[in-house]
């Protein structure tokens, strides 16, 4: 049969850890401190934004929220994330993608304190983290690894396919995989948009992670039996619900566990990991900027 990955549970037990870590920074008069900021009117951003705020309390860091007008001029988003660099109580920033067209979205990243990037998106920390030194390893890659790890998912001598090529996900979760370290000397192949004949590369794979941001363009047959496949993908289609929509990933969820060993659900695989692994990140840039060591989990 094919083990259903519960992200829920993996992330709720990441978060129970991080408590052990919270409460030592506190014993040492430091409490995390997250700050988000948001500047659009996007409903499913301001739900993001909400969430992370909401996890932060649910874990003793302090959340610090931000908000400006969308039509506000974008010297106001860089000022507010060089006011969050100088407030020592913040130890993490994150500011929430996308911004409005005029906001200069790769400043805005450059802006941010490399120390306090938790997201792990400043160039600085994407070269580190290539260089195989990462100060923050980005939230959802990290989150994929902590799933395939929780899975018992060997991925040392492994062929793994990574479907999808962006900034966010695509590129840092293919360059882990095939680091000299734990969860990656896996032999990486990157698909995308342009990729000739993908099943004949999925078919291959011991580990699929799917990335594209296409709804179910990947089906069971597809796959190769036994396959590890980690679903990324978050897209609405319509369906007759109350809500008039639903959420699918980018893997044909029914198809797929005919075929799988192991398969992450959407909702509840991936996503619940992408927000513990931020509260990782602020728990660690509390430690490094207070000197307080912590056991990370």
């Amino acid at each position: 049969m094919t083990e259903i990955i519960d992200g829920d549970a993996v992330a709720a037990e990441i978060r129970d850890e991080l408590r052990e870590g919270i409460e030592a920074l506190a014993d040492a008069g430091e409490r995390p401190g997250l700050a988000t900021v948001l500047m659009s009117d996007d409903p499913a951003s301001e739900t993001y934004v909400s969430m992370k705020q909401r996890d932060c309390e649910e874990v003793g860091i302090e959340g610090v929220h931000v908000e400006l007008d969308a039509d506000a001029p974008a010297e106001e988003l860089y000022d507010t994330v060089e006011e969050l660099n100088d407030d020592p109580d913040v130890h993490g920033i994150l500011v929430q993608m996308p911004v409005p067209d005029h906001v200069d979205d790769r400043r805005v990243l450059r802006s941010i304190d490399p120390e306090k990037d938790v997201d792990g998106f400043h160039p600085e920390n994407v070269g580190r983290m290539v260089a195989g030194d990462a100060r923050f390893k980005p939230c959802t890659p990290h989150g994929v690894q902590k799933l395939l790890e929780a899975a018992d998912v060997e991925t040392e001598g492994a062929e793994a396919v990574v479907v999808g090529r962006s900034d966010i996900v695509g590129k840092p979760m293919a360059n882990l995989l095939v680091q000299k370290a734990p969860l990656g000397n896996a032999t990486t192949t990157v698909c995308h948009s342009r990729t000739e004949d993908l099943a004949a590369h999925t078919r291959r794979a011991d580990v699929v992670i799917a990335a594209a941001g296409v709804p179910e363009m990947i089906d069971g047959s597809m796959l190769t039996e036994g396959a590890t496949v980690i679903d990324v993908g978050v897209n609405r289609v319509e369906a007759d619900t109350e809500k008039g929509y639903e959420l699918v990933g980018d893997v044909d969820f029914e198809s797929a566990t005919g075929t799988a060993g192991a398969i992450t659900p959407v909702p509840g695989g991936v996503g619940p990991m992408t927000r513990a692994m931020l509260l990782y990140n602020t728990v660690k840039a509390a430690s490094r900027q207070s000197g307080v060591a912590v056991d990370l989990p």
